[in-house]
C-alpha cells in the first residue's frame, strides 16, 4: 500500500459518492418509500460492522425483508421474508445504495473487503485479519470473483490479496467488473436465493 494512492482514493471516494448520491437520490428516495409501504415499518437497515483497523461503525442499507414470524414467534427464514420489491432491489444492488453515506463519512470505500459481522472478528486467523488494514468496500475483489459461489477461505484470500495489491488500476478493474455484473445480474440472483452461510472459522 502506498500512502499517496490511499489519499487519492479517499478524495475520489468523497467526490464520486457525492455526485452519485445527487444523481441517484430520486431512486433511493423512491426505494425507501416503496419499502416503507411494503414492510410497514422503518425501511432502513442499520447494523454495526468492523471497519478499518477493526473500528466499529454502523453500516446503512435498504431493508429488503419483513419481520414475519412463525407460530412460536421465531423469524421465518430469510428466503421467506424477502419482499417482492426487496428481491428486485437485491438483484439490482439498489439495497446497497445507502452505503454511499458510509463512504462519505469515511467508514467505507467504493472498493475494499466487504464489512462482515462483528462476531466474526474472534474467528479470523492472523492472515485473515489483514482484511481490516484498509477501509471496507461496497464492492471488492471477492465480489467480482464469485460472491457467494466461493467458500469463506477463498473469499478471505481475495480480501487479503486486495490489501496486498491495492492500486488505482486494480480498483478500476473491480469497479468495471462490478458494473458489468450488476447490469447482467451475474452471481447476484444466486446470492438472493442462497445467502452465504455463517462463518464459523477456518478449517
Amino acid at each position: 500500500m502506498t500512502r499517496p494512492y490511499l489519499v487519492f482514493k479517499r478524495l475520489m471516494d468523497i467526490l464520486v459518492a457525492s455526485i452519485v448520491l445527487i444523481i441517484l437520490s430520486p431512486i433511493i428516495l423512491l426505494s425507501l418509500l416503496i419499502q416503507w409501504i411494503e414492510i410497514g415499518s422503518y425501511p432502513v437497515f442499520i447494523q454495526t460492522r468492523p471497519g478499518k483497523n477493526e473500528v466499529l461503525f454502523n453500516i446503512i442499507k435498504l431493508k429488503t425483508m419483513n419481520q414475519k414470524r412463525d407460530h412460536e414467534g421465531n423469524l421465518l427464514p430469510d428466503k421467506d421474508r424477502i419482499t417482492r420489491f426487496g428481491r428486485f432491489f437485491r438483484s439490482a444492488s439498489i439495497d446497497e445504495l445507502p452505503q454511499l453515506i458510509n463512504v462519505l463519512k469515511g467508514d467505507m470505500s467504493f472498493v475494499g473487503p466487504r464489512p462482515l459481522l462483528v462476531a466474526y472478528l474472534e474467528l479470523y486467523n492472523d492472515e485473515q485479519k489483514k482484511r481490516h488494514l484498509v477501509r471496507p468496500g461496497i464492492t471488492g475483489l471477492a465480489q467480482v470473483n464469485g460472491r457467494n459461489a466461493i467458500d469463506w477461505d477463498d473469499k478471505f484470500s481475495y480480501d487479503v490479496e486486495y490489501v496486498q495489491r491495492i492500486s488505482f488500476l486494480l480498483d478500476l478493474k473491480i469497479l468495471l467488473k462490478t458494473v458489468q455484473k450488476v447490469i447482467a445480474r451475474k452471481d447476484i440472483q444466486n446470492q438472493v436465493d442462497r445467502p452465504m452461510p455463517r462463518f464459523t472459522g477456518s478449517k
